[in-house]
């Protein structure tokens, strides 16, 4: 798992291609720090597909770019899963777990 802090940073990532997911992860909420370590154990299992993440309080403009650019309404946590350039699929809070992550994944390939 990888963290992103910018715009420039992220944008390459989409230029780059692929499918890759993101986690927007809140440094002070209970429920995020749930959803991170569910993210964290899945991120940890997959060989082929990059992972990131981003800290909300940190890298706020690249959060807020991320959610106007792609029209998803910002969530904390969020997790997000890019395939060529668009978004395929995202989720937040307790709806964030190992299963859903990979069910994602297998929905999407």
């Amino acid at each position: 798992m990888e963290r992103l802090t910018n715009v420039e940073a992220f944008n390459e990532v989409i230029k780059a291609g692929g499918t890759f997911m993101l986690l927007k992860h809140s440094s002070t909420c209970p429920i995020s720090q749930a959803a991170y370590e569910e993210y964290e154990s899945f991120s940890g299992e997959q060989q082929d597909l990059k992972t990131y993440v981003l800290i909300v309080q940190d890298d706020r403009p690249l959060s807020d770019h991320i959610a106007e650019e792609f029209h998803i309404k910002h969530e904390s946590p969020q997790s997000i899963l890019f395939k060529n350039g668009d978004v395929v699929w995202h989720a937040s809070h307790w709806k964030i777990t190992t299963d859903s992550l990979g069910k994602a994944i297998e929905e999407n390939k």
